[in-house]
């Protein structure tokens, strides 16, 4: 880490730093838009209800119905419908997937007018809730608005993307998680310590100890991101001694998912709130949502892991293709010592995807869902922040390594081009 530091504030990688004023410039701005009330709107929400968790994602921006209170989770929300049409439901779409770079640049414009539609149509359904006696111009205009946040952010993320350090989007959702945060904890000292009918002892101790979880919640993301499992790779043109016996090996992350199927299990419960915040509360869908996608009811909590594994598989083999690797691999002239190329190479690193995939599944479910289970086995009056903030922890501490990952890589190769 020191290394790095000291690479990053060397004079020749001034164009770095400038890349990182940028991602940061583009953070303020989205900071900033979270605080900015939707025109035509009384602004601030008193309550939330079901949609607390699409607020947290957002930083915020809902209960003050800001300019971005749709975020970019209407392109998430996007990308998981491409995403599942591309398993051989639409040929189009499968076709698609199949052509590479160009394909996914498809694939990627298509979630773009695809959202700001999601976008719009959920605009609409927020105006309808949060503004009372509204025309129906009044809410098509906020609708607009919102879909015009969406829209600004999904270019700004872009933006950030190609001119600031990490995935822009990504970073947009980490710097809305983070602004929650510190409220988190201050509503989780209020339950424990000041409003709490427990002794003043007994509240700072479940406190501290509250604190060290989300210690531990950080530690074990850090060990996953960081454990990966090497295939060896032998080349038939080369031998080891041309690289100085050094071996070549593909390396397959332990969660290659990162925290995207958090991210995509969370718009997934955030949809259907999102609906049940639009009915009546005696409304069936409403109470079916309760019970059975409020992850903080048993039933809801054993649909909200399953959902993680899903996803943890759905999106690693989305990123990750056996048959093209395999293909690829072939063309360079490598091939797995013992695997022969072709099917079984495919079939081998299939197998080894899943089952590292599996146990990688394991870990995210479990530090996903611990935060939930301890909340609830510690106090029942504990806020419902702190079993969200354990969700949001565990995407921002998974953006940030993916993030300074980058970095790292980016300062150290150049460094190593400079010395040659």
């Amino acid at each position: 880490m020191f290394k790095t530091l000291k690479l990053l504030f060397s004079s020749k990688n001034k164009d770095i730093r400038k890349r990182i004023g940028f991602t940061l410039l583009g953070l303020l701005i989205f900071a900033v838009g979270t605080t900015i009330p939707t025109p035509g709107t009384e602004g601030a929400i008193s309550n939330l209800g079901l949609w607390q968790l699409y607020d947290v994602i957002g930083g915020g921006a809902l209960k003050n119905f800001s300019i971005f209170a749709l975020g970019v989770m209407p392109y998430i929300s996007a990308s998981i419908i491409t995403g599942i049409l591309q398993m051989d439901i639409i040929p189009y779409f499968t076709e698609l997937k199949e052509r590479g770079q160009e394909g996914r640049q498809k694939i990627n414009q298509i979630n773009r007018y695809l959202g700001l539609i999601i976008a719009f149509l959920q605009g609409l359904a927020m105006s309808f809730t949060f503004v009372k006696g509204g025309s129906a111009f009044d809410y098509i205009r906020i609708s607009i608005i919102l879909t015009a946040g969406t829209a600004f952010l999904l270019w700004l993320g872009d933006q950030m993307t190609s001119k600031g350090i990490g995935n822009g989007l990504s970073l947009i959702i980490m710097g809305g998680i983070i602004s929650s945060i510190p409220k988190m904890f201050i509503d989780t000292f209020e339950a424990l310590i000041i409003n709490s009918t427990s002794s003043l002892f007994i509240g700072i101790v479940s406190f501290i100890i509250f604190v060290l979880f989300y210690l531990a919640i950080i530690v074990g993301v850090v060990f996953i991101e960081k454990s990966e499992r090497r295939i060896p790779i032998q080349y038939s043109n080369q031998t080891s001694s041309a690289y100085g016996a050094k071996q070549n090996y593909i390396p397959f992350k332990l969660n290659s998912a990162n925290v995207m199927p958090v991210i995509l299990a969370s718009v997934v419960f955030s949809v259907p709130a999102f609906i049940a915040g639009l009915l009546d509360s005696n409304n069936g869908f409403v109470l079916f949502v309760n019970k059975y996608l409020n992850y903080t009811t048993p039933a809801g909590f054993i649909v909200y892991i399953i959902v993680i594994f899903f996803f943890c598989f759905f999106y690693t083999f989305l990123q990750i293709n056996p048959e093209e690797l395999a293909k690829n691999l072939n063309r360079q002239g490598g091939y797995i010592p013992g695997i022969r190329p072709g099917k079984e190479t495919t079939k081998y690193i299939k197998t080894v995807l899943s089952r590292i995939t599996l146990l990688g599944a394991i870990f995210i479910s479990i530090i996903a869902g611990l935060p939930i289970v301890f909340s609830n086995f510690l106090s029942a009056n504990l806020p419902s922040s702190a079993t969200i903030g354990g969700t949001g922890i565990l995407i921002v501490v998974g953006v940030v390594l993916e993030t300074y990952k980058q970095l790292e890589s980016t300062l150290i190769n150049r460094n190593y081009k400079g010395v040659r």
